[in-house]
C-alpha cells in the first residue's frame, strides 16, 4: 500500500503544475522585453556594420597572429611549470584524486540543493501566477454578470439562495422518521363485560 499511497500523493501534488505555469509567466514576461531588444539593434545595427566594413583585414589578421601567438606563447609557460611541480608520489596523487572526488560530491550537492530552491521559487511564482489568472477569470465574469443581470441598486439588496448546511443531527433524524412505520390508528373496539365473579 506504501507505493500507492506514494503515487497517490505525488498525482496529487500541484508543485509540477505550479512550476510549468511559473515558467510560462517567466517565458512571457521575457518574452515581451524581445521588441525592445530587436529595436535597440535595429538602432546599432548600422553603426557596427560600418565599422565592421572599415576595418582593414591585414589589422584584424595581425591581431589575431599575435594573440594566437600570445596564447601559445603563456599554454607552454603552464604546462612546463605543471611538469615541473609534478609529483611522482602515488600516494599525494591518491589523496589528490580522493580530495577532488570528496569536492565534486559536495559541489553536486550544492547544485542539487539550488536546484531544488529554484524550482520551488519558479513553482511559488507559477502559483501566484496561477492566483492571479483565476482572479482575473473572476473578474471578467463579474463584469459579464454585472452586464446581463444590470447592476443593483445602491439600496437594493441581492441576497443569493444558500445551499442547506449539512447538520448531521438533522440528517440522522430525517432518515430515522423514514425508516419508521407510521403509528397505527387504535380504533376502538366493544369490550364484552366480563361476567361478575361470585
Amino acid at each position: 500500500m506504501a507505493i500507492t499511497d506514494d503515487l497517490r500523493k505525488t498525482l496529487s501534488d500541484p508543485t509540477p503544475l505550479y512550476f510549468a505555469a511559473g515558467t510560462a509567466d517567466l517565458a512571457l514576461q521575457q518574452a515581451k522585453k524581445v521588441p525592445a531588444l530587436v529595436e535597440q539593434l535595429r538602432a546599432e545595427a548600422p553603426a557596427r556594420i560600418e565599422a565592421v566594413r572599415s576595418t582593414d583585414p591585414k589589422a584584424v589578421q595581425e591581431k589575431a597572429a599575435a594573440r594566437a601567438k600570445e596564447a601559445q606563447a603563456t599554454l607552454q609557460t603552464k604546462v612546463n611549470e605543471f611538469i615541473g611541480t609534478l609529483d611522482v608520489d602515488l600516494k599525494k596523487l591518491g589523496e589528490s584524486a580522493q580530495d577532488l572526488a570528496l569536492r565534486g560530491v559536495g559541489v553536486a550537492a550544492e547544485y542539487a540543493v539550488k536546484a531544488r530552491e529554484t524550482y520551488e521559487k519558479v513553482a511559488e511564482h507559477g502559483e501566484q501566477a496561477v492566483k492571479t489568472w483565476r482572479g482575473e477569470a473572476a473578474e471578467e465574469i463579474e463584469d459579464l454578470a454585472i452586464a446581463v443581470e444590470g447592476k443593483p441598486e445602491p439600496g437594493e439588496v441581492r441576497v443569493e439562495p444558500k445551499p442547506a448546511e449539512a447538520d448531521p443531527a438533522a440528517i440522522r433524524k430525517a432518515a430515522a422518521a423514514k425508516k419508521a412505520p407510521a403509528p397505527r390508528k387504535v380504533t376502538p373496539t366493544a369490550k364484552k363485560p366480563t361476567p361478575p365473579a361470585k
